[in-house]
């Protein structure tokens, strides 16, 4: 085994030099008590958040109203965050989600899959609402997976369906709505990849531009046509060790734009092989990154490094285009008790920039978020961080306790000092189709000097230090035409060419000047 010491002192050499340093970035406690510890979290086009733990570990902290109980308990395992007030209100999960999978679909609705005992082969949905009304959990009666899931990743498809990938002991897939035709299909890759302490399981899912799955576990990807059960090709191996669950690396598929045809995918971080087997929680994380244009047929990884090692990050796409990497640890691996060091820097990747200078440490954080912890991306463009629970229990009273705090991490780009070339979106229709022209109205403090970017971001399933679903499309647009006086100013766009681009659903709308942000607006992208 590596000894962590130098991973030690890097971290406590480059924390002592910039913990007093104006770092980028800013934190802000949002719910001081959420009463839950989030495991998975989704972000509705109400502007609420879904945070969902699992059934089965005894009381939370938030009760049920009017005596609302599980068999165990009359607490609550899922809750509702109001983004306009903050405030939480409880959420009726009947069947186990431990480590289960989601999706939104084309009509707003979280599909939500699998878990763990009684909800191994469960599919529910969460149809969101306005933060007044009383929207709930519904557990499908009539319909189960044809596999127990646990573990697993969904995926929309461009038909507004979604693809539900592998699990624990399921080298399969299957879809929602069922395909009674096909039922279960078997996918062999997930054999090939498993090793003896797993390292294939929530896989790293990417719908690409071509309508192909690019599909990454362990150390390898395939390209797989879901349509005819093929894959179409085998990548290169990753160099540096397994970087899915148990070994806890992170991916994202960057921002697709200009003609969408080349998608190019990150994969960064994860632990040392063996650190699992061995129950060891001080054996340091890689700090290598790999990135591969995944649609160009020659293509091989291009390695980097981030300033340190992490396990257990979240990797987030910004509405620019960068990418937040942040949560984690610094040693160890994910699963019970088994990480130390918490990884409490946040770090920014920009793809744009040379190899060696795409990576920018940011303002560190005060709490420890560990083994299931979640990051999404916020309308107004903050990134909601929520859970840690690194016990099978809750546990306040541990080394790295029980999280029940929610915050939020501004990025730079949120700076007051930028409030005079902030976007503000002030027309958008409510939905559009494909390859629609379409215009939006924003307002500027300070005249518009060059292009602003229209971006279209999808709200995903995070869980387990990956955002199922997760995507951002650069539309085509043209120079903003000035209207009368005041900064007012309409911007034409060109929606997606297709679903393979874009899968239908609803998106956060960002108008993008000079690198700055306007708060989102949603519409709805249909066929």
């Amino acid at each position: 085994m590596k000894s962590v010491v130098p991973n030690l002192l890097t971290f406590l050499i480059i924390f002592g030099a910039v913990a007093s340093a104006d770092l980028p970035g800013v934190w802000e406690l949002l719910v001081a008590d959420a009463g839950i510890a989030s495991m998975h979290t989704a972000v509705t086009r109400f502007n609420t958040v879904v945070l969902l733990d699992r059934t089965h570990i005894g009381p939370s902290r938030k009760l049920h109203p009017q005596n609302t109980c599980l068999r165990k308990d009359c607490t609550a395992h899922s809750v509702l965050l109001d983004l306009n007030s903050n405030d939480v209100r409880p959420l009726t999960i009947l069947t186990d989600t431990w480590c289960s999978s989601g999706q939104f679909l084309p009509d707003g609705t979280l599909l939500q899959t699998g878990g763990d005992l009684d909800g191994f082969r469960k599919i529910r949905k969460f149809t969101p609402c306005e933060p007044g009304s009383l929207c709930d959990w519904e557990e499908l009666q009539d319909v189960l997976l044809n596999r127990g899931r646990w573990y697993a990743t969904n995926q929309i498809l461009p038909d507004g369906s979604v693809i539900i990938i592998g699990g624990k002991a399921a080298s399969s897939i299957e879809f929602f709505p069922p395909r009674k035709e096909i039922g279960l299909v078997d996918f062999a890759f997930f054999n090939q990849v498993e090793d003896n302490q797993m390292d294939n399981l929530y896989p790293y899912v990417h719908l690409l531009p071509n309508g192909e799955l690019f599909i990454f576990a362990n150390n390898k990807a395939v390209s797989y046509d879901y349509n005819s059960n093929k894959v179409t090709r085998n990548y290169p191996v990753l160099e540096g060790g397994p970087r899915n669950y148990p070994s806890a690396g992170s991916s994202v598929m960057l921002a697709l734009t200009g003609d969408y045809s080349a998608a190019t995918v990150v994969v960064c971080g994860g632990a040392e092989y063996g650190a699992y087997l061995e129950r060891t929680k001080d054996t340091p994380a890689h700090d290598s990154c790999g990135r591969i244009e995944a649609t160009r047929p020659d293509s091989v990884w291009e390695m980097e490094n981030m300033p340190f090692g992490r396990i257990m990050g979240d990797m987030v796409m910004l509405p620019s285009g960068d990418v937040l990497i942040i949560n984690g640890a610094q040693a160890g691996t994910q699963g019970f008790e088994l990480a130390s060091e918490p990884c409490l820097l946040p770090v920014l990747y920009r793809p744009d920039q040379p190899v060696g200078l795409r990576f920018m440490t940011l303002n560190p954080g005060t709490v420890p978020r560990m083994y299931h912890s979640t990051a999404n991306l916020l309308p107004d463009g903050r990134v909601l961080i929520a859970g840690s629970n690194p016990h099978f229990f809750y546990n306040f009273k541990a080394e790295f306790p029980t999280e029940l705090r929610i915050e939020a991490f501004s990025p730079e780009y949120l700076a007051a000092d930028k409030a005079n070339i902030r976007p503000n979106l002030v027309e958008l229709p409510a939905k559009v189709g494909y390859g629609e022209v379409f215009e939006v109205g924003v307002t500027v403090e300070l005249p518009v000097v060059g292009i602003m970017e229209v971006n279209l971001a999808s709200a995903p399933f995070a869980t387990h230090s990956f955002s199922q679903g997760q995507r951002l499309v650069k539309l085509s647009v043209q120079t903003p035409a000035p209207v009368g006086d005041g900064g007012n100013y309409m911007v034409k766009c060109t929606a997606p060419p297709n679903s393979k681009v874009a899968p239908p659903g609803y998106y956060m709308v960002f108008v993008m000047n000079l690198g700055v942000p306007g708060v989102a607006q949603w519409i709805q992208l249909v066929a």
